[in-house]
């Protein structure tokens, strides 16, 4: 008899603890953290000032509320990550500079898709002029980054994504571009990627030329990154010979450098590792007396 109410005892204590599991919260249900950080795709901006937008609001859809609202026929999958202006001129979010959007606590689950609402689009040429664009959804339903594979946001962990504001698609001028007086406007022709910063990484580095056995940094100079024989992306040194290009998933590239007056360097091949940095320097040989600095 004794045993009887002892095994009825444990019965009941299992049930109890399976009702207590289903009802708390599970991994799915606890929070985690969502960043989102905005960078410029490389643009030869010599002829453009300024690529001036305002970000006021970022939303983010999980895809399993998404089937849920479906389901239901009511409701938004929509989670509001920011809702505030930030304002940005993207030619100075180059070179490994970022803008942060959002640094939010959102449910735990997978995420798909992302909505970045923005306004006040005007593009400044160097000769002053300045040309305000129209956007074409942006500012009312959003612009609509699909990102593929979804990024998982785990309870008490931080998930990092990368919005990639490609100005040189993005902004597409009218006229002549050769010269800046020729330039009459600009179409907004929003081009953003989205990378999950765990599964990609940077290539980085320095261009330089030796001139009387000196190193000299190299401005301008232009890298482009091909991936199977076909042109992924371009990058531009700076002041200082530096380049940086965020964002690219892992995998082997080739990359050369090239720059007005100089010979191309050698095409080279680059391994990218998922959440590193990889380093590639180029010193490019003049063909010119002067060194075009």
């Amino acid at each position: 008899m004794k045993n009887s109410y002892v095994v009825t005892f444990f019965i009941i204590i299992t049930l109890l603890l399976i009702g207590c599991s289903e009802d708390g919260n599970t991994s799915t249900d606890e929070n985690g953290k969502l960043t989102l950080r905005l960078t410029d795709a490389p643009f030869p901006y010599d002829l453009v000032r300024e690529a001036n937008v305002t970000i006021f609001k970022v939303e983010a859809r999980r895809a399993e509320d998404d089937m849920e609202t479906n389901e239901m026929d009511e409701g938004s999958p929509f989670i509001t990550l920011m809702e505030t202006d930030i304002d940005v001129n993207l030619l100075e979010l180059t070179n490994g500079t970022t803008e942060m959007l959002a640094d939010a606590e959102v449910p735990a689950g997978t995420y798909d898709l992302f909505r970045v609402y923005v306004k006040g689009v005007n593009v400044v040429l160097t000769d002053e002029r300045v040309f305000d664009l129209k956007v074409p959804s942006g500012q009312q339903t959003g612009i609509k980054l699909f990102i593929k594979p979804a990024i998982t946001v785990v309870g008490g962990l931080s998930s990092d994504l990368l919005l990639d504001f490609d100005v040189s698609r993005s902004f597409v001028a009218k006229g002549n571009i050769n010269r800046v007086e020729n330039i009459n406007g600009f179409n907004f022709k929003p081009v953003i990627k989205v990378s999950n910063m765990s599964t990609t990484g940077t290539l980085m580095g320095n261009v330089s030329s030796m001139e009387d056995d000196m190193a000299v940094v190299l401005e301008g100079a232009q890298i482009s990154i091909f991936a199977a024989d076909t042109l992924n992306t371009t990058a531009f040194s700076d002041g200082d010979g530096n380049y940086a290009i965020m964002g690219l998933d892992s995998g082997t590239y080739k990359v050369f450098a090239e720059r007005e007056g100089y010979a191309s360097s050698d095409t080279l091949e680059v391994t990218i590792s998922a959440a590193n940095n990889s380093i590639q320097d180029f010193v490019l040989e003049a063909t010119t007396t002067e060194s075009g600095d």
